[in-house]
């Protein structure tokens, strides 16, 4: 009678664990949220991949992928649930969801913009996620109201746009992304690039930047340089068309930066 209890208590263990794996799998691409326990870096690696295979992406962004490669990006922005992210100038929320997809229901993702896109509304209408939250505000000032000190800025292809500013505007903008970090949170900047000394009036026309005047601009801000990552670099690129002229992927450099 005592060995029919105990197999029926491990039948009972392995059917809540079952159901358990089943429920969690279908919160994953009902609601795009996950919470596990990550250990290693195999664990981060496998997690990073369950995201990107999400339901709830796009087929537009599946396609993006080969040419953005998420895996390396979220490994290099050290992306881990919980976080407080904020998404600069999110456009149609490409980064803005794989964000959200880690942090999950324990964290919280900003998403900035001068004003929302129809293809992110329509993302969010699709499949709502409560941990994504707008902010309309100009990508000068861009840290929403009350937020509480951020762990992770992302500012991806689009710091050339800043270039429309002054030197002291850029200069306050990121004054401001230091201030809005806690201490040891990072600021991950990737763009296009432009050959090494090209001037940054060029960026209007090619939307592109030498590299090197990100570097210099963020770190009088305060900014460590923590690393610097190749894994969208693209040798090929002769670095002196518009990204949107190019039948090739950009050149691109990936600098993330740390609040000391």
């Amino acid at each position: 009678m005592i060995t029919q209890y105990c197999l029926g208590g491990r039948w009972v263990l392995m059917l809540i664990a079952i159901f358990g794996f089943i429920f969690g799998e279908l919160a994953w691409g009902i609601n795009g949220y996950a919470a596990p326990e990550l250990n290693n870096s195999q664990t981060l690696s496998n997690f990073y991949q369950q995201a990107i295979s999400s339901p709830i992406r796009t087929n537009e962004d599946k396609r993006a992928d080969a040419t953005r490669k998420p895996v390396e990006f979220l490994q290099f922005a050290q992306v881990r649930p919980g976080m407080r992210v904020l998404d600069l100038a999110t456009g149609n929320g490409y980064t803005t969801q794989l964000l959200a997809l880690i942090v999950g229901s324990t964290g919280t993702v900003w998403a900035q913009g001068d004003n929302q896109r129809p293809a992110f509304i329509k993302r969010l209408a699709d499949h709502p996620q409560s941990n994504i939250v707008p902010v309309i505000r100009p990508f000068e000032d861009p840290i929403p109201d009350a937020a509480p000190k951020l762990d992770l800025i992302t500012n991806i292809m689009n710091y050339h746009n800043s270039t429309y500013m002054s030197v002291a505007r850029r200069a306050r903008l990121n004054q401001r992304l230091f201030k809005a970090l806690k201490s040891g949170g990072h600021l991950i900047v990737i763009d296009h690039s432009a050959k090494t000394g090209t001037d940054i009036t060029t960026a209007k026309t090619l939307h592109r930047m030498d590299q090197a005047i990100v570097l210099d601009e963020i770190q009088k801000a305060g900014f460590r340089l923590e690393q610097e990552s190749n894994f969208l670099r693209n040798p090929s690129d002769p670095r002196n068309q518009a990204y949107f002229d190019m039948e090739i992927p950009t050149d691109k450099f990936a600098f993330r930066f740390v609040k000391p």
